[in-house]
């Protein structure tokens, strides 16, 4: 029946939805978007006001349409993107441990949305009802080709609007504050 897929597309989807709105309105100990906004210049990202929101959108958005089971690959691009994104900014550097603020939860994360993509969002769905329970293989790895891509263009953006205000691309060197992405 399909009780796993549902479980665990409900769960990743309404967590990253959790995520998302910690950025857009400040819920769940989040910083909303002044304060996560503070964070991302830190990193690089201006203005962070901008970025926050963004971000807070793909990953409440994105984690809406995951956790309905709804336009699956769409879904799985914007939160792989959002997490892709964290890693390359935030988590890269201090290794794959979380322990050490490392990159082990985004990647399981990015696994699990890729396996979930692949195998479909099952019957229990949104595109279930549509005759698309299953997406397959080239699906996934076109959601995880999407979500990297508009990694790589938000982190060209952020680039050269900081180059634009005279700053170099060593500010997305630095050691963040503190680590909410």
């Amino acid at each position: 029946m399909g009780l796993f897929r549902f479980l665990a597309r409900v769960t990743i989807g309404l967590l990253f939805v959790g995520h998302g709105t910690q950025k857009l309105f400040g819920w769940f100990g989040g910083g909303g978007p002044e304060g996560t906004g503070q964070f991302f210049e830190t990193i690089g990202f201006r203005p962070g006001r901008r970025y926050a929101l963004t971000s807070g959108v793909a990953e409440a958005g994105g984690g809406l349409l995951f956790a309905a089971g709804a336009a699956t690959p769409l879904a799985a691009a914007s939160v792989s993107g959002s997490m892709i994104t964290a890693i390359k900014t935030v988590h890269l550097e201090k290794g794959i441990w979380m322990s050490a603020g490392g990159y082990e939860y985004n990647l399981v994360l990015l696994a699990a949305v890729f396996g979930l993509t692949e195998n479909g969002p099952g019957e229990w769905s949104i595109d279930g009802a549509l005759g698309k329970s299953r997406w397959g293989t080239m699906w996934a790895l076109a959601a995880l080709a999407a979500g990297a891509a508009g990694s790589a263009a938000v982190l060209a953006s952020a680039r050269s609007e900081s180059a634009d205000e005279g700053e170099s691309e060593a500010t997305f060197d630095r050691e963040p504050v503190e680590t909410t992405a």
